[in-house]
């Protein structure tokens, strides 16, 4: 890599070369985890000593467990990439809201309720083209990666008019008739907790805006910001 930026000229740009990116054996799927093996990557590890300056970016470290996203960084890798392990997190508080207006609301005839659910996968099979690739099986379980897989496709729609209108319409139900705690403590139960404890607001955003900070503490945790 060195040598063809020479080749171009750009020994200055290669100054500010500070990580290659590389695959220390993590890595997931749509519905398992492979968790990082220090003895495996031991070759990997040490090589970047041969460098000074330089460290490795560790590709696809979504969802590793605490302690081996501090191994990674100890063995020199140390920028951990995080992907759709936010938007996971997103959907998972999306969805677990999704679940509370339905028990909230689902018995009262003149409640309008959001139906995110049924509203994202819509868009989802209307345009599969960022997803079909990616998910095999049958139909059910087409439809239940849809929803839950690691991976994550879903995060693509987001901004999809019909999904956009569905989360703001799930947001204005429960902010027109709050969130009952035992619900919160069915469905969200860290968020509850922190609620609770007076460290949270009791609304939409600031519970979605929690359970993402909790996915992103894990890694500050890990390198040590936090």
């Amino acid at each position: 890599t060195k040598k063809a930026f020479f080749k171009r000229g750009l020994e200055d740009a290669w100054e500010r070369v500070i990580a290659q990116v590389v695959q220390p054996g993590v890595e997931f799927g749509n519905s398992d985890i492979v968790e990082y093996d220090a003895q495996k990557a031991a070759g990997l590890s040490t090589f970047i000593n041969n460098y000074k300056g330089m460290v490795f970016e560790a590709h696809s470290t979504d969802y590793q467990p605490q302690d081996r996203l501090s191994e990674l960084v100890n063995d020199g890798f140390a920028i951990l990439k995080v992907g759709p392990w936010l938007t996971f997190s997103f959907r998972e508080a999306i969805f677990a809201l999704s679940f509370i207006e339905k028990e909230l609301l689902s018995s009262q005839s003149s409640a309008e309720l959001s139906n995110l659910q049924a509203i994202l996968d819509q868009a989802m099979v209307n345009g599969p083209a960022s997803w079909k690739g990616h998910y095999e099986g049958d139909d059910e379980w087409l439809k239940l990666l849809r929803k839950y897989s690691y991976s994550d496709r879903s995060r693509y729609y987001w901004q999809d008019a019909s999904v956009r209108n569905a989360v703001q319409k799930l947001f204005a139900n429960l902010e027109q008739h709050g969130i009952p705690l035992p619900l919160l403590s069915q469905f969200l139960p860290d968020q509850y907790r922190a609620i609770t404890q007076g460290e949270l607001e009791n609304n939409p955003a600031s519970i979605v805006l929690h359970k993402i900070q909790q996915t992103i503490g894990i890694y500050s945790r890990a390198t040590g910001q936090a």
